[in-house]
């Protein structure tokens, strides 16, 4: 059976779109696969790993008959990418499929379409909100760095999204730094809370393009489902309870001052050279007038960064972890920014001048 017969690239978009979340290791083989269902000329290509699922369709198809197959999503890439750009033809038969391109013929082994896992779509969603694609990226750009990766705590290995009133807020924690960043939309929601998985939210900010088109999140009690272009995602939602992000955040810093946000980083990249990879701290003294960073390491070496600061509150001597400090200036885009401190003790707050939308909770550590 003929399934597709399409320019090389027409076909290796849509492929691209859906085989991000598709693992090289698997207990069910099958989910190494792509399933692949066409009807008429629209073609659509779908894949999961039981928690995420990606479907993605284009015209691409040719002859009049319905069909469906899955086949290794990863070889079928491999062979797209290395083949020119001219028409290529899929084709299966005897649970092979070919690929045609030229004078290049490649025959892939395929699995039964009927065994594959589909995600199912839930019954109910309770919340809906619809953004540009540009506003929903940057939201989830702002904080995703803080997520923690592998953490025992499993509700850290996600974001918190919030929808209350006409706020969306995202927030990212790993229990060491915490990221809050909100948008403010025309809608008006009832407050819910829900925490999407790491995963779910690196493939949006893979898809996610920088324009205006709308993207549709659909919330239900479990499940987040994501429309945008001529995509559809569906994922699970992280059961738990998220800390509460409000009692994280510091209200009222007396110390406090503006530092240019490229002067800062290159200060800290500097004196992260002399970090080791097991300690990764640098010390911050803070006096009137000026900032002085400085690191040092096991073998007695040390860096110091002194700039001038516009400050004249209480001096204050404290460690942080650099890498935390680098993610937050590195991910921002703004000239300028504003630390906030208490003491030694105390966290820091990170912020942008005359934008109330992002803050940056940093805790301190030993040095």
């Amino acid at each position: 059976m003929q399934l597709v017969k399409a320019h090389r690239d027409a076909l290796l978009r849509p492929l691209q779109i859906v085989s991000g979340i598709v693992e090289r290791r698997h207990t069910l083989p099958i989910l190494a696969n792509i399933l692949i269902r066409k009807n008429g000329d629209n073609v659509s290509l779908l894949s999961t790993d039981i928690e995420v699922q990606i479907n993605t369709h284009a015209a691409i198809g040719v002859g009049a008959e319905s069909g469906a197959t899955t086949v290794a999503a990863r070889k079928l890439l491999d062979i797209l990418r290395a083949l020119p750009e001219s028409e290529v033809s899929l084709s299966v038969s005897n649970k092979r499929m070919t690929i045609q391109c030229g004078k290049s013929r490649f025959a892939l082994q395929t699995l039964a379409a009927e065994e594959f896992p589909i995600v199912a779509q839930a019954e109910h969603y309770s919340a809906t909100v619809s953004l540009p694609q540009k506003t929903l990226k940057h939201l989830f750009n702002m904080v995703h760095f803080s997520m923690a990766q592998q953490d025992i705590r499993y509700y850290l290995n996600g974001l918190l999204l919030v929808v209350d009133g006409k706020n969306v807020i995202a927030v990212a924690t790993d229990g060491h730094r915490l990221a809050f960043s909100q948008i403010v939309t025309d809608q008006e929601f009832i407050r819910h809370e829900v925490i999407i998985p790491r995963k779910t939210i690196m493939e949006l900010q893979r898809l996610l393009e920088d324009t205006d088109d709308l993207v549709t999140l659909q919330i239900a009690t479990n499940q987040l489902k994501v429309e945008f272009a001529d995509i559809e995602l569906m994922s699970k939602l992280v059961e738990g309870k998220f800390p509460d992000y409000t009692r994280v955040i510091p209200k009222a810093y007396k110390n406090n001052f503006t530092i240019g946000r490229e002067l800062l980083l290159r200060s800290l990249q500097r004196a992260a050279i002399m970090t080791s990879d097991k300690f990764k701290g640098v010390r911050c003294v803070i006096a009137p007038g000026s900032l002085k960073i400085s690191s040092t390491n096991s073998d007695q070496e040390e860096a110091v960064e002194e700039l001038e600061i516009d400050y004249g509150g209480d001096s204050v001597d404290i460690g942080f972890n650099v890498t935390y400090l680098l993610d937050v200036l590195n991910n921002l885009k703004c000239d300028q920014v504003s630390v906030s401190l208490g003491d030694a003790n105390s966290s820091a707050l990170i912020t942008v001048p005359d934008d109330a939308n992002f803050k940056y909770v940093v805790m301190p550590m030993r040095i």
